[in-house]
This record gives structure tokens, sequence and C-alpha cells, in this order.
């Protein structure tokens, strides 16, 4: 969305807080449109994996620019290295439990390969699934993941409106990222038989903290001092990469074959372009 159009926005909306606010919005929807289209449509298998390698393009610039970087300058490369191992590590940790409780659901073994919290099998279903599924653990697996890296990647959103700073890139990046995530998981979960209903509201709950951590760091954080917002900026960059590393590529490439390749390129180049506004 054109910054110009964000300003004009958050104007009539009569409160400085209204263009955080409106950008928070505009992050945290992409997870009900996620949910709305996860829960009652269906799509191939490889235009969803074509939507997730899209959003780890966007997201590489978002950590690198807007969050690493930036937590470099606040508070030096040894600041910024610890907050990015702690976010990875963080998020590493939380992911391996994930992936146990999606194959304690689904019936797999501790040996299969790949990652189970993305369900693209379920989001690309034809039929309408089964009440006795148990698939759906990998949704919830999911939502509990974008909601770790999820927060601080909001908060540094926050931060960035708080300070003047931009953070386009940043938005598109989350946006891109939250609407595949939220569509499988809410496939996944209809898979175990819940109602498009209560699929719905939990995401737009997820959407709802989300926006509020975009507000906290447009706040009391933006003031903070720069040594402060390192780390959770930091945090937020390790936590991505890791869900780059360890969910949202490797899927992508082996549900959509090489030519992901491409939307890959595609989300990166968009998102550096927006950095550059």
């Amino acid at each position: 969305m054109p910054s110009g159009l964000v300003t004009a926005a958050a104007l009539r909306l009569g409160e400085p807080m209204g263009e955080v606010i409106l950008f928070g919005a505009i992050a945290s929807s992409a997870l009900v449109l996620g949910a709305l289209v996860g829960g009652w449509a269906t799509l191939p298998k490889r235009v969803l994996a074509g939507m997730l390698a899209f959003a780890a393009g966007a997201l590489i610039t978002a950590l690198a620019f807007e969050l690493f970087e930036e937590s470099v300058d606040r508070g030096g490369i040894g600041r910024a290295a610890l907050g990015l191992a702690g976010g990875a590590v963080v998020f590493t940790l939380l992911s391996a439990r994930l992936d146990a409780a999606a194959r304690a659901g689904s019936g797999t073994t501790s040996g299969d390969e790949g990652s189970d919290k993305l369900d693209l099998e379920a989001a690309a279903q034809e039929h309408a699934p089964s009440s006795a599924s148990t698939r759906g653990a990998a949704g919830f697996a999911l939502l509990a993941a974008v909601t770790l890296d999820g927060v601080p990647e909001n908060v540094a959103l926050g931060v960035s409106i708080g300070e003047g700073t931009g953070g386009l890139a940043l938005l598109a990046a989350i946006f891109v990222s939250n609407f595949p995530e939220a569509l499988v998981g809410a496939a996944s979960m209809r898979a175990q038989g819940r109602s498009r209903l209560s699929v719905l509201a939990l995401w737009t709950l997820c959407g709802v903290l989300l926006t509020l951590a975009v507000v906290l760091g447009a706040g009391p954080l933006s003031r903070a001092s720069g040594e402060t917002i390192s780390l959770p900026l930091a945090f937020a960059a390790g936590a991505v990469l890791a869900s780059l590393a360890d969910t949202l590529m490797p899927e992508a490439y082996e549900d959509g074959g090489p030519t992901v390749a491409l939307s890959t390129t595609a989300g990166f180049l968009l998102s550096f372009v927006l950095s550059l506004t």
C-alpha cells in the first residue's frame, strides 16, 4: 500500500496512533484473510508452495534490513548477535516440539522427513475433511509458530512507525508471510473437523494480539533506548530466519519444485523495493 494512502487514512482517524493501528490492522488482516480462504476454499499444492516461497523471499529482505541491521545500528554487533541467536534457538526448540505434536496427531513417526507444521495436503484437499481426522494438529502448531515470530516482528514494525522510519518493507513482508501460513493452518484445522467459525475466531484472535504488539512497539518501546530496542529486533530476526530455514523454504521447495525459486526472487525484489521508499 502506498505510504500516501496510509497517511491519509491515518489522518482521518484523527489521532497519531491512527497510523499505528492501521499498519497493525493491515499486517494482521492477512491472518483473517488466510483463515477465510483456508476454511472455505481449496488451492492446488503448487499455488500454495509458490505463496510460501514468495513470503520467504519477502522475509529475507525484512529480517536483513528492517530487523537485524537496525538492531546492529542501535546496540552493536554483540548485542544483535545475542538476540539473533536467542530468537533462532527459541524458535528451533519450539518448532521441534510442534513437529512432535503434529506427528503424534497425524500418526507419523519421528523418523519421517520434513516439518509437519505446514500441512499443504489438507489445504489442497478437494473433498470435505473427515471429523475423525487428526491432521489439525499441524494447524495449531502453525498458529503457535506464527504467534512466536509474529509478536517480535510486529513490535519491530511498531517501533519503525513510532520513530517515523517507515516500515513499509516490513509491513509487506509480514502480510505476505501471514497469509499463506494462516491459509494452510486454517485448512489443517478444518481437516480435523473443527468448524469454520471456530477456526476463523482463533486466527482473528491471533491477529488482534499481533496488532496490539504493533501498538506496544510504537508506544513505550519506541521511546526506549537503542540498547533496549536492539534485543527484540534481533530476536525477531533470529526467529524469522529460523522459520525460513525450518519451515517456509523447505515446505515450498518440497511441494512446489524448482520453479518456486522464481517466487522467492519475486518476494525478495518486492520487499527490497519497498525498503527503498
